[in-house]
């Protein structure tokens, strides 16, 4: 509910918060400033985005003015803002966010609704009839895309692995948020290693859909990337070696054995890696129809591929 009350030209309302704090972030080169902005006032006051704009001249409280100027401080030296909130959006649903794990991407989208949109249109893939839908999800991290198709794809199992045990521990957390940890199996190991024990996943092309969001990131680019991922994102999650291929490489040409015939494969990679990366796909014997798929932003980001027919 708005205020009646006069504003002060001194008073810090949210209007005036929300100038001050996305100035200072377009200054400092920081993305998205607004909406970093936004992110930060409401972890503060405690309330919906769309309060913001109903009651632009609700004056902050001295306590709530010295918490923003704490976490201001702390993303001005490019902190991420998910992090210093402890929250991220990804597909529409908010997952925890902390220094276990990157930051979910709008990029990382595309699989998600690729996959989708795969399911929609193959009978047997999704749906009520799609019963019994394996998804294996390789470098879960936060476990973004496992859960955001665990809830789309309702009757599915999906199984997802990363080498990182803080990494896995936080993806749980985010599938009992979203209650979908009853049908999310998550594994500690090194891509396709701990699949080998699961009792549906460890059998060979069995699995309708592979996803995977790896490190890709080529060591000609590193010193390229911006400091607010650089300095506080795990390094291990980044990083894709020499080529930017390293983890992407085995996952193509390894993953249509996992997948039945007309499963879809979905990865991830560098938009500079992109022709390298297809090349593999289309090599891989098992695979066919391979493309690169573009991102929001109309980047080359997603190689996607076929399960050939028997």
């Amino acid at each position: 509910m708005a205020t009646d009350q006069p504003v002060s030209a001194q008073t810090w309302t949210t209007r005036r918060l929300l100038a001050w704090m996305g100035e200072a972030f377009a200054k400092a080169g920081i993305d998205s400033p607004r909406l970093c902005a936004e992110m930060l006032l409401l972890h503060v006051v405690g309330c919906d985005r769309l309060r913001l704009y109903t009651d632009p001249d609700r004056p902050a409280s001295p306590l709530e003015r010295q918490a923003l100027r704490d976490l201001v401080a702390r993303a001005l030296r490019h902190e991420p803002v998910q992090y210093l909130t402890g929250e991220a959006w990804f597909f529409g649903l908010p997952f925890k966010a902390d220094r276990r794990a990157l930051v979910p991407r709008p990029a990382t989208e595309t699989i998600v609704e690729h996959v989708l949109q795969h399911a929609r249109a193959t009978p047997g893939f999704g749906g009520a009839e799609g019963d019994g839908t394996l998804v294996i999800d390789l470098c879960t991290g936060s476990g973004c895309v496992a859960v955001a198709l665990a809830l789309r794809l309702p009757h599915a199992r999906v199984v997802a692995t990363d080498v990182s045990a803080e990494a896995v521990g936080l993806a749980r957390e985010n599938a009992a948020r979203h209650g979908v940890a009853d049908r999310i199996d998550f594994l500690v190991g090194d891509l396709f290693a701990p699949l080998a024990e699961h009792p549906a996943a460890g059998t060979k092309g069995r699995a309708h859909y592979l996803v995977a969001n790896p490190p890709y990131i080529p060591d000609d680019e590193w010193g390229d990337v911006p400091a607010n991922v650089k300095e506080y994102e795990p390094e291990i999650a980044l990083r894709g070696g020499e080529d930017g291929l390293r983890l992407v490489r085995p996952i193509l040409e390894r993953g249509g054995a996992h997948l039945r015939p007309g499963g879809m494969l979905a990865v991830e990679i560098a938009e500079s890696r992109a022709e390298e990366a297809l090349a593999i796909a289309r090599a891989a014997p098992e695979l066919e129809d391979a493309r690169v798929l573009d991102d929001f932003e109309g980047r080359p980001r997603v190689v996607m591929a076929r399960r050939r027919g028997d």
